[in-house]
């Protein structure tokens, strides 16, 4: 589903990657509880998921009780963990070719995440990792809209001619804060309804929905 409108033309497409590119929200519920445990916030009832999956982060992280201040010590840990994990963990079905057809148009790509680049390039393989242009990787969880602001500086393109695509309401603050469209994601850790709430410029059902609406052909609702 999208608004009824044609896309402004498109030079460079910003894709995050945990719930956009990379299926790991299972894993993040396996580990989730002992981050809990380890860093003294609420543990995440398995009847609660799904509410809170309608959340900001800024709503998640308040109802779990975690202080501000642990943060970066929390993402550290994570970082670990999905690095330890890193050969579990795949890409949607899809994905590489949506991101190879993209690239084959000549569309510039990057990749904005809260992960580790090392991390990310592992999941994606060289071939992928390749089509990459540029990563902007280590955000901080509300240090996303700065963050993508200085990669849209640093690829030399107006906002106006950047997608940004991305699974979470953070993702659409971002790009709303940076002055580019941005492309929701039904398949990721934010429920669609919740996503489709923010406004998006699009809202991709499956990934080769980005691919075929740079190219011109009509996104089906």
């Amino acid at each position: 589903m999208t608004r009824e409108r044609p896309p402004a033309p498109c030079r460079l497409v910003v894709l995050d990657f945990d719930g956009t590119l990379a299926d790991s929200f299972p894993w993040f519920c396996s580990v989730i509880n002992g981050v809990a445990d380890r860093y003294r916030f609420r543990r995440i009832a398995e009847d609660e998921v799904e509410a809170l999956r309608a959340l900001g982060a800024r709503e998640i992280v308040a109802h779990l009780g975690v202080p501000l201040w642990k943060l970066p010590a929390i993402a550290r840990h994570m970082h670990g963990l999905a690095a330890r994990d890193i050969d579990g963990l795949r890409l949607f079905p899809g994905v590489p070719d949506a991101l190879t057809a993209l690239a084959g148009r000549g569309l510039r790509l990057a990749i904005l995440s809260s992960n580790t680049e090392a991390n990310v390039r592992r999941v994606l393989g060289s071939d992928l990792a390749g089509l990459v242009e540029a990563y902007a990787c280590g955000a901080s969880l509300f240090g996303k809209a700065r963050r993508l602001s200085a990669l849209i500086r640093r690829c030399g393109v107006a906002p106006k001619e950047v997608l940004s695509v991305g699974d979470e309401i953070r993702d659409a603050e971002a790009a709303r804060a940076a002055g580019c469209a941005f492309g929701a994601v039904a398949w990721g850790y934010t429920r669609a309804d919740a996503l489709a709430a923010t406004g998006p410029d699009h809202l991709f059902e499956e990934p080769g929905q980005i691919a075929r609406l740079l190219a011109g052909t009509p996104v089906l609702a």
